[in-house]
């Protein structure tokens, strides 16, 4: 009965230990979401004014020819995957790997985050570039660099399509992985933003096709900063919900423990007192 007890006790510190622990990167968790929510709030009028710019370019001249908005059959697809750079944030990182695994076809691969970039070497996937990438470190500088990449192989003709595998911030309870499509892009102006752009008195220079197309990387650029931060958003929802749990969990184990502990304790002292009287008896 001893052993048991002692047993019980040590299981006891065990779990609070790791409570301790879950609770700690629950706070810490905390602590990083409103700087990750104000950096997903800040680069979204970013994102929605660049496009809207494209738009009025394509609206103001619909023959043009822009690469960019050309369809041709997709042969090769490049696919930029955002994931985290640590574990222990539920099925974060299990989500959106599942989804970009079910792309199809010839697939090369851009990953973004450490889970990620282990996923796909792991998984022999072929990579647009070896460097490991960490989405909580990445910077403005570094996506525009990436957008400039991308975009140039795409005008190469080396892929026909790229698209964008991340992890939607929707609110601290929400995250949703979504699959978007970067290149070509879909563009097709309304009736009425047509007629706004032939009555704008707008005029681009050199022309409104070069315009466009100096716009392009400004935009993709925008379109992968703005996943990443959605990403470390959702990243450090799903942990600190992950943490609470596993705190809430470690605090009713610790509780089933210590009713165990006690209803040993006092199995033992029953037992003690049984043979104590039997002795005086004999």
């Amino acid at each position: 009965m001893a052993g048991s007890m002692k047993d019980i006790k040590l299981r006891i510190k065990s779990v609070e230990s790791t409570m301790q622990i879950t609770k700690a990167m629950e706070l810490v968790a905390s602590s990083k979401m409103r700087r990750a929510k104000e950096r997903v709030e800040h680069s979204r009028p970013y994102f929605e004014t660049l496009y809207k710019t494209l738009t009025e370019i394509a609206a103001a001249d619909p023959r043009a020819r822009n690469p960019y908005l050309r369809r041709s059959e997709i042969k090769r697809t490049l696919l930029v995957v955002i994931a985290g750079d640590r574990g222990l944030a539920g099925g974060y990182n299990a989500n959106v790997l599942k989804l970009a695994a079910q792309e199809s076809g010839n697939v090369e691969v851009l990953p973004i985050g450490k889970r990620s970039a282990e996923y796909f070497a792991h998984h022999e996937a072929e990579l647009f570039t070896q460097e490991v990438l960490l989405a909580a470190d990445i910077s403005v500088g570094q996506c525009f660099q990436l957008a400039r990449q991308i975009t140039e192989v795409y005008r190469k003709g080396e892929f026909d399509a790229v698209k964008l595998c991340y992890t939607r911030f929707d609110s601290m309870m929400t995250q949703t992985a979504v699959s978007i499509e970067v290149l070509p892009l879909a563009m097709e102006p309304t009736e009425q933003q047509k007629a706004e752009a032939r009555r704008s008195q707008i005029l681009y220079k050199p022309s409104s096709e070069e315009v466009f197309s100096a716009i392009i990387p400004e935009y993709v650029a925008g379109v992968v900063y703005g996943a990443v931060c959605e990403s470390v958003a959702s990243e450090l929802a799903a942990r600190r919900t992950a943490m609470d749990a596993a705190t809430k969990n470690a605090g009713e184990m610790i509780d089933h423990l210590n009713l165990y502990y006690n209803r040993a304790r006092q199995a033992a002292i029953t037992q003690e007192i049984t043979e104590i009287v039997a002795g005086a008896e004999n």
